[in-house]
């Protein structure tokens, strides 16, 4: 043990320890079992409200901004008492692993084909209906 030791760079109870664990669970034992970096941390009920925040607009909780960045949410989170605390770099790999995309929403852009009205009153739809695109008849 004490050669393995000496050429392994290690200790003596190390070596054992590696001997005794391959003894009990053969080549299973040589692979390390930790996936290192820090645990999650945060519980299934505060994964879903933060998915649940993230996928709300902010004018909804009276906030003066129409879309989310990750600062603003993670800052509106600790906030509310959500969670402690939350870096934007794991909010945003939380909010992957959870499915949540973070892409710009269109909002005073929006299609006005499905009836909704536009500038002049009447919705895109109703003015082709009629004849008219872009100020032309057609």
């Amino acid at each position: 043990m004490a050669k393995i030791a000496e050429v392994s760079f290690t200790s003596d109870d190390r070596v054992r320890d590696v001997g005794h664990n391959f003894n009990a669970d053969g080549f299973e034992s040589l692979y390390p079992k930790y996936k290192g970096g820090r645990p999650k941390t945060f519980t299934l009920p505060e994964r879903r409200e933060i998915k649940k925040v993230a996928k709300s607009k902010p004018t909804e909780h009276d906030l003066p901004f129409s879309t989310w960045s990750l600062t603003k949410l993670a800052d509106f989170l600790v906030a509310e008492g959500v969670v402690d605390d939350i870096s934007h770099e794991g909010l945003r790999i939380l909010l992957r692993e959870e499915g949540v995309s973070f892409q710009r929403l269109k909002t005073w852009k929006t299609s006005r084909l499905c009836g909704e009205e536009g500038p002049r009153g009447a919705s895109l739809r109703d003015r082709r209906r009629r004849g008219h695109t872009r100020g032309r008849r057609a």
